[in-house]
């Protein structure tokens, strides 16, 4: 069993030496990622909204050493739940959103990143509104090549309209790459 584990750890010192002998790519150049995104609804819109899921771009360009100014846009579709109102169920259908971001990150380790978006959500529904969008997050870039790197971060998100905020735990897989 010690040789098993002796050899893991051998292993995994060899394996975390690669990953660091390869170019930086979350503090170098401009870059493009394309990631999939995940919504857990939160508050009264997880009471009528189930699990929100979709793609969205997102360009990073340096301006300061381990600050870059962000821009992002996608697509998420939040699928209604069924409510039970006064004993009549009403079907819940779905609900599509296109969120327009701009804002920044700041590595404070290597890889590891805090941030924070605003801008826009624009609801494809018809009759839909647009709600003022917010996003602080945090995340981590594993570095996958020399231009490449998959990203996994999580924020908190607000969309308010009408006196109203929306808001959901968002998580993004990504793949970023350099331009």
């Amino acid at each position: 069993m010690k040789k098993v584990f002796l050899l893991t750890a051998i292993a995994g010192l060899f394996a975390f030496s690669s990953v660091k002998a390869q170019k930086d790519v979350a503090m170098t150049g401009p870059k493009l990622g394309i990631g999939a995104e995940f919504a857990f609804p939160m508050g009264t819109f997880g009471d009528v909204t189930k699990l929100g899921y979709g793609g969205s771009l997102l360009y990073q360009h340096p301006v300061a050493a381990n600050l870059n100014l962000t821009g992002s846009a996608g697509y998420l579709n939040f699928k209604g739940k069924d409510v039970n109102i006064g004993g009549v169920t009403y079907k819940g259908g779905s609900a599509g959103y296109v969120p327009v971001k701009a804002g920044a990150r700041y590595f404070v380790a290597e890889n590891f990143y805090i941030g924070g978006e605003l801008g826009a959500a624009f609801s494809t529904e018809s009759g839909g509104s647009t709600a003022f969008a917010y996003a602080p997050g945090i995340g981590i870039e594993f570095p996958v090549s020399d231009g490449g790197a998959i990203e996994l971060g999580g924020r908190y998100e607000g969309w308010s309209a009408n006196s109203h905020t929306s808001s959901f735990i968002g998580l993004r897989l990504a793949y970023n790459f350099g331009l």
